[in-house]
């Protein structure tokens, strides 16, 4: 944006919408994708809202500046009878039914600790992406078999510092990893 307003001789503080949606237009032309060019234009209404509350501008000219429009690409997931029929050992079945009613990211479910769960209240508290925590609802079906996996889970020898994740290895006795989880869900999707 700096180089396109020296370009054209416009000072940062002068700028308006039809300066904007001209560098807009520009980011189209020469091929950047949409993704990138939301991206983009994201990052200068947040630099605006910056100079705003700065007190460099008094009015936002971004403020009506639109982005492409993005179609919405939904991941290609497994059906309810799929997951049912092909989970092989409860944590595996606990752990897709975790991912699959929390909508969870693989790295939130293998952070995941025992502190976190609410089952009485229906909810547990998940660390994301910056560490911001969030609480997220969990169906009945998904406590049931978090609650039929501890059962194997007391069995198991935990090792010291892993005593609070939620899953973990039956082996090792420690978290399992985010490739773990990806290898076991690919291989139930392959056999499904």
């Amino acid at each position: 944006l700096m180089s396109f307003l020296t370009l054209e001789g416009i000072d940062v503080l002068e700028v308006c919408l039809s300066d904007l949606q001209r560098f807009a237009a520009g980011l189209h032309d020469i091929g950047i994708h949409p993704r990138s060019q939301a991206r983009i234009l994201s990052g200068i209404k947040s630099f605006f809202r910056f100079l705003i509350m700065a007190d460099y501008l008094e009015a936002d000219p971004s403020e009506l500046l639109e982005g492409p429009k993005i179609g919405l690409k939904l991941p290609e997931v497994l059906t309810v009878e799929e997951i049912d029929s092909k989970a092989e050992g409860q944590r595996n079945r606990a752990i897709l039914e975790t991912l699959y009613s929390c909508g969870l990211r693989v790295s939130e479910l293998v952070s995941l600790k025992l502190s976190d769960l609410y089952f009485d209240e229906g909810f547990i508290k998940v660390e994301g992406k910056g560490s911001k925590q969030r609480l997220v609802p969990i169906s009945p079906r998904a406590i049931n078999e978090i609650k039929l996996y501890f059962l194997d889970r007391n069995r198991i020898e935990v090792k010291k510092d892993y005593e609070d994740f939620v899953f973990v290895s039956q082996r090792r006795g420690k978290s399992l990893s985010r490739i773990m989880i990806f290898h076991m869900i690919k291989e139930l999707a392959q056999k499904a």
